[in-house]
């Protein structure tokens, strides 16, 4: 198998972290996505491969694996079962123990592969006179579901075609951008009568609202003039769910800032439950004030 420098494939170093790498991915994944390059299979490669980086580096127990397993990080979980039953027994082989060792105590990738084919790729090791055939479980698939933030305002269900088939999911609202979310046992067949791999789904949600999403809450800016300001009045606030008219309190300052409860985005995986709307009011100062303006408000100067 050849050798996957996934931090080469996101423009990052071995040192990046979780938050460096999702920006780098989502950086990527909209330069290459099939949508943008639809004749494009270079591009489509690119985007696939990039896929795979993000899965492995964004989970930290895969990321681990790969750091201290290189291309074999998949067989990890095999060559340690493997190495506990080496000390257990005494060695592969009728008891002859074979130690493999580097720089710090981990395998490298030439060492590792040399080993996993020596003990593995003959279809099994032995321990003494008992012959355990190795069993791999299979590739993992990775995807990428690009969704509207108003497609997430209730759970759906969604056909995604991998292929040589196609399979039927439901979408919680409210999951969050970059999200990812394993359906196990839809990734390559595995060898030696292992498991199937898993599908792994990350989802990229477009923001097409006026409203910030910080989690379940969302945030707005709203613009009041300097009378509602000062005197109070009635402003109709846009929501996800349709307008509402909030009553300004009388010299409401700029900067100021209410809550709309449950007028948020609908939290993951708990029916009926809702975030927040955050409504920050800004004041338009008046322009263009006639004569007789500016003398009202150079006699209300005065008075203050």
């Amino acid at each position: 198998m050849e050798f996957i420098d996934y931090y080469k494939v996101l423009g990052l170093t071995k040192s990046a972290t979780a938050a460096e790498i999702k920006k780098a991915y989502r950086k990527l994944a909209r330069k290459y996505h099939p949508d943008i390059n639809p004749d494009d299979k270079e591009a489509q490669q690119k985007f696939q491969r990039i896929n795979e980086a993000h899965a492995v580096l964004s989970d930290p127990e895969k990321r681990k694996k790969y750091d201290k397993y290189g291309k074999d990080w998949e067989h990890a979980d095999a060559y340690e079962e493997a190495q506990r039953q080496q000390r257990a027994s005494g060695g592969f082989g009728g008891g002859r123990q074979r130690t493999y060792t580097s720089r710090g105590g981990n395998f490298n990738e030439s060492e590792f592969s040399d080993f996993f084919e020596s003990m593995f790729g003959g279809g099994g090791f032995s321990s003494g006179r008992q012959r355990t055939h190795a069993q791999f479980k299979g590739q993992d698939f990775n995807a990428t579901l690009r969704l509207n933030l108003t497609d997430i305002l209730t759970s759906q269900k969604q056909t995604i075609d991998l292929g040589e088939k196609k399979i039927r999911i439901t979408i919680p609202a409210g999951v969050e951008d970059g999200q990812t979310i394993k359906i196990k046992g839809y990734g390559g067949e595995g060898a030696g009568g292992g498991p199937k791999g898993d599908l792994f789904i990350t989802f990229e949600i477009i923001n097409n609202t006026q409203f910030k999403r910080f989690g379940k809450n969302l945030h707005q800016t709203h613009e009041i003039d300097l009378y509602t300001a000062l005197l109070g009045g009635k402003e109709t606030i846009d929501t996800l769910t349709g307008k509402v008219k909030l009553t300004v309190k009388p010299e409401t300052q700029p900067g100021t800032k209410v809550k709309l409860k449950g007028k948020g985005m609908p939290v993951y995986k708990k029916e009926g439950q809702f975030g927040d709307l955050y409504v920050t009011y800004t004041v338009k100062l008046p322009q263009n004030l006639s004569e007789k303006e500016k003398e009202l408000f150079a006699n209300l100067s005065k008075l203050r």
